[in-house]
């Protein structure tokens, strides 16, 4: 059994949860062994700033907004994100840093003066995005 299903289980997360955590910090490319210093020592090893980008559903209506009003780089995100059907509507799954997630907040507060639906659709992505500043801010 691979060593990240044990972390997985012990850890009440994922097995790819833990992979891509792996992958982050390069760890599945270090040797077997690791009694022995490793034999690049000239080579710094960095550690990678834990949660610089966050994965948040953005609903579709804001997307559809964001697609006409937002700027460039929202636009991009919006592009490279994964259409995930619910219902009656969609999510658009975005992983981007959080300064891209407020931007695209901020983009779409029109709507948070529009219909109902447009309304609901902006405070859920508002929660999300404050739900994951409020996480990084004080982490448990």
């Amino acid at each position: 059994m691979p060593p990240f299903k044990a972390l997985a289980r012990r850890h009440q997360v994922t097995p790819k949860t833990i992979r891509r955590v792996l992958d982050a910090a390069d760890a599945r490319n270090m040797p077997d062994q690791l009694d022995a210093p490793p034999t690049d020592t000239g080579e710094r090893h960095r550690v990678p700033a834990l949660g610089l980008d966050a994965t948040l559903d953005l609903p579709g209506l804001l997307a559809d907004h964001l697609r006409t009003a937002g700027d460039e780089t929202v636009r991009q995100a919006l592009a490279s994100g994964q259409t995930i059907r619910r219902g009656h509507g969609y999510s658009v799954r975005i992983t981007a840093p959080l300064a891209l997630h407020r931007a695209a907040l901020e983009q779409s507060a029109a709507l948070a003066n529009a219909g109902p639906t447009e309304r609901k659709a902006h405070r859920v992505y508002a929660a999300r995005v404050t739900a994951v500043q409020a996480t990084r801010l004080h982490p448990s």
